[in-house]
């Protein structure tokens, strides 16, 4: 036998001698070596129960935040149909209702046979109304009229037989009047117009600097022109200016021809002429163009008719809103005519109509113009 290890083991691993001053220690547990770190590979997976009870680690991506947000979004918009139509399955009754009483309330109410103007309330249920084709009427209210709405002077529509008030006019601009503005700007402009261009530099100082740039007026001291009168022959482009100034500035154009203004009826005349100027005024800045003014503006004289009075009224009113008590403000007019010599004198007077542009017939050279804009050639001057 050879001699013993340290460890109290001989070579072959069995118990050998010990050594007489050790006997007294204690002999050391045997513990085995921790095995190598693998290197270059992956892990084997631990089996048995305690590897089956752990939860693997979870690190949320962006990726399954947005997927998270889109499914709440989704969820919202799936409660919301749910709620609506809900609400719709509890309304639907209701509404049936109310279409079976407004189809009640229309056959009540009928079809209105014209318009009227309220007069005078009498009461919560009766009142006096007027029409333009006959006299006053005492006449009563329906329930459904809003009556908080009605007041003396108001536009009301009333029953076909009975003439009952059945609603109300929300609209306060006369149809009319709504009909006499452009709403598209016509196609003409400065270029279409052959020779003129004196007449054309006088409309721009007369209207259009005015409204685009007033505060030149101002640092001068003046007053800009109200107004301008266009006269002369027929078919010298008196309308055609207008058009192209129509088509040239942004204000609003309500534009009417005399005869419009004369009415069947007393008094819708005058009244036709307020309505546009007040049209004018709440649309300002704005331009009213009134085509053929003779029609309305003759010069006065003994009427031995009605019809001649009325005219004559009519004349009145549109002198006072010319040149009245109230300020037009951006309110230019435009009037054309071809007989200016029987137009009354207080509507041409300075104030009114500061402007006078007279149209004469062309001339050689002006008619070459004109042939040029129309025929799109190009004429040399004659030698």
């Amino acid at each position: 036998m050879g001699q013993g290890t340290p460890g109290g083991l001989n070579r072959q691993g069995l118990p050998g001698d010990r050594k007489g001053d050790g006997s007294n220690k204690k002999e050391k547990k045997f513990e085995p070596a921790a095995p190598p770190a693998r290197v270059g590979r992956k892990q084997r997976k631990q089996k048995g129960p305690e590897a089956a009870a752990r939860l693997p680690t979870v690190t949320p991506l962006s990726k399954c935040k947005l997927r998270l947000l889109k499914l709440e979004r989704i969820k919202d918009y799936l409660l919301m149909e749910e709620e609506f139509v809900a609400n719709q399955e509890r309304l639907k009754p209701q509404e049936e209702k109310a279409e079976e009483d407004r189809s009640k309330v229309d056959d009540l109410r009928g079809s209105p046979m014209s318009v009227g103007n309220l007069e005078e309330l009498i009461d919560e249920n009766h009142a006096i109304v007027s029409s333009s084709v006959g006299p006053e009427y005492y006449v009563g209210i329906l329930s459904f009229v809003d009556k908080d709405q009605l007041e003396p002077g108001c536009a009301i529509l009333m029953h076909n037989k009975v003439l009952s008030v059945v609603g109300l006019l929300q609209d306060e601009v006369d149809p009319m009047v709504s009909v006499m503005k452009v709403e598209k700007a016509p196609l003409e402009s400065y270029a279409d117009i052959g020779g003129l261009d004196a007449q054309i530099q006088e409309i721009k100082e007369a209207v259009e600097l005015p409204l685009t740039h007033p505060e030149l007026y101002e640092d001068i001291g003046i007053k800009p022109p109200k107004g301008v009168i266009l006269y002369g022959e027929p078919g010298t482009g008196k309308t055609l200016l207008a058009k192209a100034v129509a088509n040239s500035t942004s204000a609003t154009f309500l534009r009417v021809v005399g005869s419009e203004l004369i009415q069947k009826y007393l008094g819708d005349g005058p009244k036709l002429v307020r309505e546009l100027f007040r049209v004018a005024d709440d649309l300002s800045p704005s331009i009213v163009f009134i085509d053929e003014i003779d029609a309305v503006g003759t010069k006065r004289y003994d009427a031995h008719s009605g019809g001649e009075r009325e005219i004559q009224r009519t004349m009145l009113e549109l002198l006072n809103q010319l040149d009245g008590f109230d300020s037009r403000g951006d309110v230019k007019v435009i009037l054309a005519t071809n007989r200016i010599e029987s137009l009354d004198p207080a509507l041409l007077r300075p104030g009114r109509i500061d402007r006078k542009i007279e149209f004469p017939l062309p001339d050689i050279k002006t008619r070459r113009r004109i042939f040029q804009v129309n025929s799109c050639i190009s004429l040399q001057p004659y030698v």
